[in-house]
């Protein structure tokens, strides 16, 4: 049983230790401004509480200020919360919160502080700051004639998220700050001094301006943490979550080209077998067995005849009775012939 009480104690202990880092809260989640040492305003509707306008959980702070606002009777116009921090020299912290200017936040090229590291004393400029002047923020360190180590966009409408990390000395070899912007790394480690001699320094988180701006404006804060340790004012980046694996696709099964259907080979056509001319038979005379030769085989009537119907005739036979005058001559020649070889031989006495 005593072991058991001993385990849950011990238990008990485990997240008190895991915040053991952080030195102070100002995040208004208390819905109020308790958390803070005091205020300087003129009016508690100068610095509400809020839930319309959050960076995270749920209140935040809105700081107001009009022309004329001088709650301490001191140069500009002014509505801040003040937190008596005391940080001593050679100590190191590390100082997150978030910060919004509407989209109608209005521009000037006065300065217009919004978060500031006062020295103990009453007068001058503190040795760090964060001002707007136009539409870019910057951030300087020791006193009006001290660099400006940062600057960036102003980017009305979207929230702002810091981590500064200072080293408080009054040697500027001793001192630096490092500066996160969104998440990342704005600037790195820079050595100057961040405090006046021996005066320790308190936090002002509000807006205090230059007393010639005469438009109404509206700043916005959220989130305040002062820590020992950087892994209590960044959060660890998210784990992205998985990618699903993408769907294979399925590998499309190509359709069978159909085999076309060969066209019946059409039946050809047969060539027509040439019709030979017609063969002219040349009579031969009985006994001879010469040709005719001046004989043409045609009808008397002319066709197939292309000189029939063309006037004069060609030189070779008669238009008409060619034919059976040569047959005549012929028959002539051959009774000649024949009378000749009738004749009788003379009668020849013998030789003795």
């Amino acid at each position: 049983m005593t072991a058991f009480l001993r385990l849950a104690a011990l238990v008990l202990l485990v997240p008190s230790l895991a915040s053991a880092e952080v030195v102070w809260k100002g995040d208004f989640e208390t819905g109020n401004i308790s958390q803070w040492t005091r205020s300087q305003s003129v009016s508690n509707s100068r610095l509400q509480v809020v839930t319309d306008m959050v960076r995270e959980g749920r209140y935040a702070l809105k700081a107001t200020v009009r022309q004329g606002d001088d709650p301490i009777g001191a140069s500009g116009n002014r509505n801040e919360l003040l937190y008596i921090s005391e940080e001593k020299a050679g100590s190191t912290y590390f100082y997150k919160w978030s910060t919004l200017f509407p989209k109608d936040y209005p521009l000037s090229d006065g300065w217009q502080v919004f978060a500031q590291w006062h020295q103990e004393g009453c007068c001058g400029s503190p040795p760090l700051e964060f001002f707007v002047k136009g539409d870019q923020m910057f951030l300087r360190v020791g006193g009006s004639e001290g660099p400006i180590p940062w600057q960036g966009p102003l980017s009305r409408g979207s929230w702002h998220d810091f981590v500064l990390q200072v080293k408080w000395s009054s040697n500027a070899k001793v001192g630096f700050v490092q500066l996160w912007h969104n998440g990342k790394l704005a600037l790195p480690k820079t050595m100057g001094a961040t405090q006046f001699g021996s005066e320790m320094n308190y936090l002002k988180l509000g807006l205090y301006r230059e007393d010639t701006i005469q438009p109404e404006a509206s700043v916005y804060h959220d989130g305040f943490t002062m820590s020992t340790a950087l892994e209590d004012v960044i959060p660890p980046a998210p784990v992205p979550e998985p990618v699903p694996e993408p769907t294979p696709t399925p590998t499309p099964v190509p359709e069978p080209t159909p085999t076309p259907t060969p066209d019946p080979s059409p039946t050809p056509t047969p060539t027509p077998t040439p019709t030979p001319p017609p063969v002219i038979t040349v009579p031969t005379l009985p006994g001879t067995g010469t040709p005719n030769v001046g004989v043409v085989n045609n009808p008397g009537d002319g066709t197939n005849n292309p000189m029939s119907d063309s006037g004069a005739q060609g030189c070779g036979a008669s238009a008409t009775g060619g034919a059976p005058f040569v047959a005549a001559t012929a028959l002539l020649a051959m009774a000649t012939l024949l009378s000749r070889r009738r004749k009788p031989a003379p009668v020849r006495a013998p030789r003795r």
